[in-house]
């Protein structure tokens, strides 16, 4: 894998903490929650996704795929918070986000369980 600079990898634990941030304010009821995991989320998956791999490992290679996977279902997640609420994007007049109230947490959990096998398993290749 290819190591981050230091202020990528600054900008990936911001942005880590500001999805936790988000997510966890939003137990009070926060309008502002979805907007600051939103702005976690984009920093946090831009940053792992500006990692890459060329090497021959198929393991590694398959295990990127999840990440991205992973981030992707952050990204989902950011989406669905925000349409959770009314705001000015408009996203709450969808029909079908009418319906996902509360859903994000369940892509959120998907997301972090992906992510925790995937770091993990991606640490355990490097070492071998």
């Amino acid at each position: 894998m290819k190591e981050l600079s230091k202020w990528q990898s600054l900008t990936l634990m911001l942005g880590g903490l500001l999805m936790v941030a988000g997510a966890g304010i939003s137990l009070f009821s926060m309008t502002v929650a979805p907007y600051v995991y939103a702005v976690g989320a984009l920093a946090f998956t831009s940053m792992q996704l500006s990692q890459r791999y060329d090497g021959p490992n198929v393991t590694l290679r398959r295990l990127r795929r999840i990440m991205i996977l992973s981030d992707l279902l952050f990204l989902a997640t950011a989406v669905l918070m925000l349409a959770s609420q009314a705001n000015s994007f408009g996203l709450s007049q969808i029909t079908y986000l009418q319906y996902v109230y509360n859903k994000w947490v369940g892509t959120l959990l998907l997301a972090a369980i992906l992510q925790i096998y995937v770091s993990h398993r991606i640490d355990y290749e490097l070492r071998k």
